[in-house]
């Protein structure tokens, strides 16, 4: 006899800022049984509701009504595009026993007890008629923990090998990496800035969001003096647990790296310069807490930048470094999936943190559901 199959959907707005990708997909009743994505979607934010997002990074007036118009236009496109990664599954919306919504992260503060993601899932329930599982972070936070990442404890149950030694890197705006030793504690944590002062630095002398595919940063040379000076942050050489966001890598935090060179190279040297900190970051979180793992698996947006993943490779040498799609799952959809898993563990009542990697007290369901 066949076992049961699980519809579910998964939303995802990263740092990076550069749209809402969800998913569709299948599991089976087994809890480590075969996922598969059944369609997918990616809508671009507007730009007015990208600029705002951006705004609400930092204090500013009136905030708080501000926040709350941006949280119902975030929650008419994550409506929109569970909608229509339904209809790229061929699958009715009121057919998925939920939707993990995760939100858009503005301030991120576990060491004063608190995260916020902007988000209205009472409105994407009654927008999408289906149950939405949200704000999942807050209570690994209230017990103690980062909040951050969530990953980890999906990659596991996806990527794990039961003899390769492996870790996952997520590369979006912050990068985060997860340890998959074939046996013992899944380990994780996020590395610091994955594309986020790529694409400040693109935006900013380029008015392009992005470096597509490292064509600018390939024209350019890294810039040693410079690369010291932002790994000097205290934050890389910090312990786990540990997770960072937009409130520490941000313009200004550039900006006072640049002076304290005294920077006046081409931008492009500068573009490759940041290419090369995350790459070394990356490289430098799995020598320390990952030594052991001879395979990288990498995904999100920053898998697409050429340039960074030759960077990468070469500091991870000897190990092979891969992407996700190697292994069966699209670099775009890994974040929107795991949401999707994460929903799924909130409804069955299964605890989805790793203590491990969040330093939470111990084990918690995570999210709150809105029934359809």
């Amino acid at each position: 006899m066949s076992s049961r199959r699980e519809l579910y959907a998964g939303v995802m707005s990263g740092t990076s800022l550069d749209g809402v990708d969800a998913v569709v997909a299948l599991f089976s009743e087994a809890q480590g049984g075969p996922i598969a994505v059944l369609g997918a979607t990616q809508v671009a934010f507007p730009s007015k509701l990208r600029d705002e997002l951006l705004a609400l990074q930092s204090t500013g007036v009136d905030e708080l009504a501000r926040a709350a118009r941006a949280g119902n236009a975030l929650a008419d496109l994550y409506a929109m595009a569970i909608n229509d990664a339904c209809k790229a599954s061929g699958v009715a919306a009121h057919d998925l026993m939920a939707a993990g919504v995760h939100g858009q992260t503005v301030r991120h503060r576990p060491e004063q007890g608190w995260t916020l993601q902007i988000n209205n899932p009472a409105r994407v329930a009654e927008r999408a008629y289906v149950t939405v599982v949200a704000d999942f972070r807050s209570r690994d936070v209230a017990a103690g923990g980062q909040g951050a990442p969530l990953v980890p404890a999906f990659h596991a149950a996806l990527f794990r090998h039961a003899e390769r030694h492996r870790v996952v890197i997520n590369i979006g705006g912050i990068a985060n990496v997860t340890d998959l030793p074939p046996r013992g504690l899944v380990g994780g944590f996020d590395t610091g800035p994955g594309n986020v002062l790529m694409d400040l630095w693109s935006a900013r002398h380029r008015a392009e969001p992005f470096d597509a595919g490292g064509a600018w940063a390939a024209q350019g040379t890294v810039d040693p003096a410079l690369l010291a000076a932002l790994l000097e942050e205290p934050y890389f050489a910090a312990a786990p647990p540990k997770s960072t966001g937009r409130d520490l890598f941000h313009g200004e935090w550039l900006d006072g790296c640049l002076a304290r060179v005294r920077w006046k190279g081409r931008r492009e040297d500068a573009q490759a310069t940041f290419a090369a900190l995350t790459a070394r970051s990356i490289a430098d979180a799995v020598r320390d807490h990952a030594a052991g793992a001879t395979e990288a698996l990498v995904c999100g947006g920053g898998a697409n930048n050429r340039t960074l993943m030759r960077l990468l490779a070469s500091e991870l040498a000897p190990r092979s470094v891969t992407t996700t799609a190697d292994h069966g799952v699209a670099v775009e959809h890994v974040e929107a999936l795991a949401f999707a898993w994460l929903a799924r563990e909130a409804i069955a009542g299964r605890a989805a943190n790793l203590p491990a990697v969040t330093g939470a007290g111990g084990p918690r369901i995570l999210g709150a559901i809105y029934p359809r």
